[in-house]
């Protein structure tokens, strides 16, 4: 069905197209306190006030569901306990699937920047070591 996810996913992912930022707000509510649900991503096409964005936050901890909130730059809400800028990165690969990620916000913990690739033979992003971070041939010898 969609190309890179492991065999089965596909089958289980569910679609929503409400008709309005109301309908898609309770949508992503009611979606995140359901129990059996594990990640809800959702792209909103305005603001996200602080009273929509907490709401969902609790949602999310009442599920024990992750949220992922696609949001465009400005627009997002303060209750966000992490907040991620995603850019895409030239590569000689002509279906480069290389990223720069950067952590601009963590209630929790650090914040930092990283270069992914989404590997889809298995179906995980890989982090790119920085050069001087990565083995060279004799630190993996035998």
């Amino acid at each position: 069905m969609l190309r890179g996810l492991p065999r089965g996913v596909g089958e289980r992912l569910h679609l929503f197209r409400p008709n309005g930022e109301t309908d898609l707000l309770w949508c992503i509510e009611e979606t995140l306190r359901a129990a059996p649900v594990s990640l809800v991503i959702a792209e909103p096409s305005g603001h996200l006030s602080l009273t929509a964005g907490r709401r969902l936050q609790l949602a999310a901890e009442a599920g024990g569901t992750t949220g992922l909130m696609l949001i465009r730059e400005g627009a997002g809400s303060n209750a966000t306990e992490t907040r991620w800028q995603c850019q895409s990165v030239a590569s000689p690969s002509a279906d480069s699937t290389l990223h720069h990620w950067n952590l601009n916000k963590n209630k929790k913990g650090t914040i930092g920047s990283w270069m992914v690739n989404w590997n889809g033979a298995s179906a995980a992003v890989h982090m790119v070591s920085e050069a001087g971070q990565r083995h060279k041939p004799e630190d993996t010898a035998p």
